[in-house]
């Protein structure tokens, strides 16, 4: 039987810095843990232990201010010449229809040996991934930073802000606001932490453990990531739903049943992810499920069964995003994002 420690959550809570909301907006204030309340021990299987310290001693990733690791379309388009590798992540025949000039294709289970044997990742300055909405890409670069690779990024809303060819078969699809009139305002409590996920690696040493995980986790695929609002609204109390924002924007209306997680006061942090259950799928969401791909991928990495909400609340509350855009700083989907980048084939 698998030894288990039994410590004090604030005997390993890890320092949280500024983690910009889902909206995008960087001037918020952070929102910091409150640690003075007394919580009851959890119990933390030793190879969790061993994972968590090996990420931290790797440099924290979850916890810095580069997370999450977005880049915005214009800012790739003003690289393209210089010190740079775009990837596609997209099926093979999306690429040979049309692609960022430069970039290479490559399946999301052939990044590990492509960065350890294709290419030299730490020459380049920059190393963008890119798929069709910017959510299965978010997810590949939240476990490659985790991985220890510095400069990788997400373009944010995929291809869909590249040229508005992709935009009409992807974001402009996308977005809805079609359970606008299904949310509620009820707050609701985590439940009392009670533990965590049994990795079952059967390894006693963090790097080990760590490059288990990772290799499972690509080895899986994409294919269970994402989870659409059709399937979480059909039975919304069938998930753990995990609202990723700010307060106010969860009090303003939020997926019936969620409960809300604060952004940089959550990962890395065993009180508060023992409080998300093992036995059940667990569901992120944020504005536009880029934040919530990266989020997702640390809680698959832990053994949690989570996926991030496709679109995020802009694929279930869209207009109502729009109405109050400035107010609560939403971050709809617009024109605004769609350039009129050239292809090539």
């Amino acid at each position: 039987m698998k030894k288990v420690l039994v410590i004090p959550a604030a005997a390993i809570f890890i320092l949280a810095f500024l983690l910009p909301a889902c909206s995008g907006k960087k001037t918020e204030k952070a929102e910091v843990a409150d640690t003075s309340a007394v919580v009851a021990p959890v119990s933390i299987d030793k190879e969790t232990q061993l994972l968590l310290k090996d990420l931290v001693e790797n440099g924290d990733y979850v916890n810095s201010r580069e997370f999450p690791s977005l880049i915005k379309a214009s800012v790739v388009y003003e690289s393209l010449g210089s010190n740079i590798l775009v990837i596609d992540m997209r099926s093979k025949q999306l690429y040979a229809q049309g692609h960022i000039k430069g970039a290479v294709n490559k399946r999301f289970e052939d990044l590990p040996d492509y960065f350890e044997q294709g290419i030299k990742p730490f020459e380049l300055d920059k190393i963008i991934l890119v798929c069709e909405d910017g959510q299965v890409s978010s997810y590949a670069t939240s476990l490659l930073r985790l991985m220890g690779y510095g400069n990788v990024y997400a373009m944010r809303w995929g291809m869909s802000s590249w040229n508005r060819q992709y935009a009409g078969e992807g974001w402009l699809k996308g977005v809805s606001g079609k359970y606008e009139q299904n949310l509620e305002r009820t707050a609701h409590e985590k439940a009392v932490p009670t533990g965590m996920p049994l990795l079952k690696t059967g390894l006693s040493d963090g790097a080990e453990i760590s490059a288990a995980r990772f290799s499972s986790l690509f080895a899986e695929g994409t294919g269970n990531i994402l989870v659409d609002a059709d399937e979480v609204f059909a039975n919304p109390r069938q998930y753990y739903v995990i609202n990723y924002e700010r307060k106010d924007k969860y009090d303003d209306g939020h997926i019936p049943g969620a409960i809300r997680y604060k952004p940089n006061a959550t990962l890395g942090i065993t009180a508060e992810m023992a409080t998300i259950p093992t036995d059940r799928t667990v569901v992120i969401y944020c504005g536009t499920g880029h934040n919530s791909g990266f989020v997702t991928a640390y809680l698959r990495l832990f053994g949690y069964d989570a996926r991030t909400l496709k679109y995020g609340n802009n694929g279930f509350m869209y207009n109502w995003m729009k109405k109050d855009a400035a107010g609560l700083s939403w971050l709809p989907f617009s024109d605004a994002d769609i350039h009129d980048f050239p292809v090539v084939k």
